[in-house]
């Protein structure tokens, strides 16, 4: 008897929930439907994304040399030698000297425990190509071998980060595509409430998405991707519609 009485109990209590939500889900609908029709206008947001190609190519790499405290002169001499051969690998792949940039020397301290020990120093100086040629330097930039192998020089390369200098001219390609997107969303709303889309009240663009292909990481304050030759460019807006 008793749980005859607990399944009864719970019937009851299931019945009042599934009530409760179909009443909550009317009223919601209801309300949508009421606010479409009794107001002005209507904002939706609508975005846009399309592939670009790098345009341009930041190579960034260093040479270093390992000397002692009483060797760091002939250390300089040598990272001198290993820069001209460095110079010369780029110039005969034909990358021109006014591309190149070369940072000042460097020198770290290598702590050793052996305080007893003659003091170690690391000579690191960096060197940085900036090119249009973007396929010529991230092939270069793997094939260092006869550099490294050949000549001896402990040639590092740190980073290549690719840009798309016409960004601006994306932006406002997309910006096109993204109001589109908005007045398209505007409209299905519109439809719901017994009503029509009208003309363009006002629109306000986001911030800008520079996204690695298939990417789905995006930030609140834009972001820049370099890691990718191809980049995703995604840009959006809020835009309001007049309602008629």
């Amino acid at each position: 008897m008793e749980n005859k009485e607990k399944t009864s109990q719970k019937l009851i209590g299931f019945g009042l929930i599934l009530g409760l939500s179909i009443i909550i889900s009317f009223a919601l609908a209801s309300y949508t439907f009421y606010s479409l029709r009794s107001t002005d206008n209507i904002t939706t947001t609508g975005s846009a994304k399309r592939e670009y190609t790098s345009d341009k190519v930041k190579w960034t790499s260093n040479i270093t040399r390992v000397v002692k405290l009483s060797t760091v002169k002939d250390g300089y001499v040598k990272l001198d030698a290993d820069l001209k051969e460095v110079k010369n690998f780029l110039a005969s792949n034909g990358i021109p000297a006014e591309q190149i940039d070369v940072s000042p020397v460097l020198m770290n301290e290598i702590y050793d425990n052996n305080s007893q020990a003659e003091k170690s120093y690391n000579l690191v100086q960096n060197i940085e190509v900036q090119s249009a040629d973007v396929q010529k330097i991230s092939d270069l930039a793997k094939n260092t071998n006869s550099l490294v192998i050949n000549k001896g020089v402990i040639f590092v390369t740190n980073s290549l980060e690719y840009y798309y200098s016409k960004l601006p001219d994306a932006r406002i390609e997309l910006l096109t595509d993204a109001i589109a997107d908005a007045k398209a969303r505007a409209n299905k709303l519109a439809e719901a409430g017994g009503k029509k889309i009208g003309t363009l009240k006002s629109a306000s663009s986001g911030v800008v998405q520079v996204m690695a292909p298939n990417s789905a990481e995006v930030s609140d304050y834009g972001m820049y991707d370099t890691s990718k030759i191809q980049k995703e460019i995604m840009v959006t807006v809020k835009a309001s519609f007049q309602i008629k």
